[in-house]
């Protein structure tokens, strides 16, 4: 964890082993962040799981989970809504916005995200196929 991350609600954090949460990372925790093992979170990136309920009158207070499944790297000033799975091995590309699940071993960019192409796997051991 870099010193200058910012955690909000760090009880609602659970993190594994192996990952780096890079410079200026915003995790705002209103609801449950689970990031796995070997994950990469670049600098700048935004991990909201919180919102607000734009259909309900009173703008209810929305804490839904994020989760980010082991081996995935969320690149540079990307941001990562609420109630979002990302998949084994996913990468989000630099300032995309990722607002729905995303599959495992395939990247994604663009506002909103979309599929660009598919990841080679990394094996156990974190050697790659390639």
């Amino acid at each position: 964890m870099y010193p200058s991350c910012k955690i909000s609600i760090p009880w609602n954090l659970e993190i594994g082993d192996w990952s780096t949460v890079g410079d200026g990372v915003k995790l705002y925790a209103l609801g449950q962040i689970s990031i796995g093992s070997g994950v990469t979170i670049s600098q700048g990136a935004h991990i909201c799981a919180g919102s607000h309920d734009y259909e309900d009158r009173a703008f209810s207070l929305l804490k839904l989970p994020i989760s980010i499944q082991d081996r995935a790297w969320i690149c540079a000033d990307a941001f990562i809504g609420p109630n979002v799975d990302v998949g084994e091995g996913a990468v989000v590309a630099a300032r995309a916005v990722v607002i729905k699940d995303l599959a495992e071993w395939e990247v994604f960019g663009g506002n909103p995200a979309k599929y660009i192409k598919d990841r080679a796997k990394i094996y156990e051991s974190g050697e790659s196929n390639g």
